[in-house]
């Protein structure tokens, strides 16, 4: 059937229809129109609307992270190069201040530490001060959460590599 013939059709059924099912049809028609508009159009709007601002905070917070990281990058490119024994003595120097769950072993230009049941706000400074101090970028790390703490090896690898 063409688009013409469908309409003709339509327009006969609709012409024998009661006054009474007419108004049914429309009111049922209107709902039908009414909640797609719901479904597709106000609904997803809304919600965009309310979840904005819990959103707009997270990515400010990504943000400001992300800037911050951007400037502790910019210093460390524009700080000095180290000698290989500058870097393994503040090295070994931060590793000392772990306590005896801290282990390190240097072996060309590539150092680990072996830690047991270290604190994380202390491996996070001794992290922070390998790269800043020693200028060690680590490669690889394999720690678990004990109740004492992280337990686990960091490869580091120094400031003279490449």
């Amino acid at each position: 059937m063409t688009a013409a013939e469908l309409r003709r059709l339509a327009a006969t059924r609709w012409d024998a229809l009661a006054p009474r099912e007419r108004r049914l049809v429309a009111v049922a028609a209107l709902c039908v129109a009414a909640a797609l508009l719901w479904w597709v159009a106000l609904q997803p709007a809304l919600r965009t609307l309310r979840e904005a601002p819990a959103r707009i905070g997270a990515l400010d917070l990504q943000l400001a992270e992300m800037q911050r990281l951007a400037a502790e990058s910019r210093a460390l490119a524009g700080t000095a190069a180290i000698s290989d024994a500058q870097s393994r003595k503040a090295l070994e120097a931060a590793t000392a201040r772990l306590g005896p769950g801290a282990r390190l072993q240097v072996q060309g230009d590539r150092a680990t530490l072996t830690a047991t049941d270290i604190p994380g706000d202390a491996l996070w400074n001794w992290m922070s001060e390998a790269r800043s101090a020693a200028r060690a970028r680590p490669v690889e790390a394999q720690l678990a959460r004990t109740p004492k703490g992280y337990s686990g090896t960091v490869v580091l690898n120094l400031a003279g590599a490449a």
